[in-house]
């Protein structure tokens, strides 16, 4: 193997045994920096110490070039930023080229959640009569029903087991990012759905089911990729305005919970955020519902026409 690409092996395997990252993410290091490792080739360098800032400007104008947003374009800087600094510790780079280049600053798009009429409208839509439809709402249904009560991500969905899950007590245990665990409450609408779907469950599993919460009707892992539309189809099925994802439930989960509580830390900890500033975003949601209810209602912030129409 190319020296270029073993390197990134040690590194990434290192980030495996201590730190514990996901597979998800580690996948996300190795495309972000064999990139860059493709842009080395061409120029024909072989040693990672070979990268300098001005070599790596020119990578970047590259790739932005190339349609590369400016989101990917931070990602694999940070990549970089990460490699290059266990590069030093190894003594096989005398300093990070990566600390010598800031990128725009990107304006952080405030996550789109669904109201609380249109949760309803899409948790309380009636069950299909037909099979196998059916049996795959009831999946689906209590599916939904845990993201929106627990705000959970997709992967800690998709891979969470029968033995994480505690109904009696009201509460899942999930593993997310940085392998870390938390505990989190099920609701009880969730509780519900959840015992609709444990009995049929049991009809579909087999051997390859592994413990898992959710599975296929062939009793294999139910995927992200088949959880992300599915919940699509329920939505168009709800007759929703806009297209339905996993984490929409979650963002919901977040903001309705915030604007009912006004409890920043507790929200934190439920999301399993590492950084309130993550979690912070949410309040922006909070205060746009709260500023569009002010726009309506103040009598000096309406607008002419309405004051207008008012007199009429």
């Amino acid at each position: 193997m190319n020296t270029l690409e073993a390197r990134i092996g040690d590194y990434l395997a290192m980030l495996s045994s201590q730190r514990g990252l996901s597979d998800n993410t580690l996948k996300a290091y190795r495309r972000d920096l064999d990139k860059v490792v493709a842009f080395l080739h061409a120029a024909g360098l072989r040693e990672w110490r070979s990268l300098d800032v001005y070599l790596l400007e020119e990578f970047i104008a590259r790739v932005s070039e190339d349609g590369l947003d400016i989101r990917s374009q931070q990602r694999i800087m940070s990549s970089l930023r990460g490699f290059y600094d266990w590069l030093a510790t190894q003594g096989e780079a005398a300093f990070n080229p990566a600390r010598g280049i800031r990128l725009k600053v990107r304006r952080r798009d405030l996550p789109r959640v669904l109201d609380v009429d249109l949760i309803q409208q899409l948790l309380d839509a009636p069950a299909p009569e037909d099979e196998p439809e059916k049996s795959l709402w009831i999946r689906d249904h209590a599916v939904m029903e845990l993201f929106y009560s627990s705000g959970l991500r997709l992967s800690e969905l998709a891979n969470s087991t029968l033995a994480q899950l505690d109904c009696s007590a009201g509460h899942i245990t999930v593993t997310g990012k940085g392998n870390k665990t938390r505990r989190v409450p099920v609701g009880r609408k969730a509780l519900k759905a959840l015992e609709l779907w444990l009995p049929l469950r049991e009809q579909w599993c087999n051997e390859k089911s592994n413990d898992l919460i959710f599975i296929t009707p062939k009793g294999s892992r139910f995927t992200e990729r088949a959880i992300q539309l599915r919940l699509a189809f329920q939505g168009r099925r709800a007759g929703l305005p806009q297209h339905v994802h996993p984490h929409m439930l979650r963002h919901s989960f977040a903001s309705h919970l915030l604007e009912s509580s006004q409890d920043l830390r507790a929200v934190q900890e439920l999301l399993g955020h590492a950084d309130i500033s993550t979690t912070q975003i949410y309040t922006h949601l909070d205060f746009q519902h709260l500023a569009s209810v002010y726009d309506k209602a103040h009598p000096r912030s309406r607008k002419l026409s309405d004051k207008a129409s008012d007199k009429k």
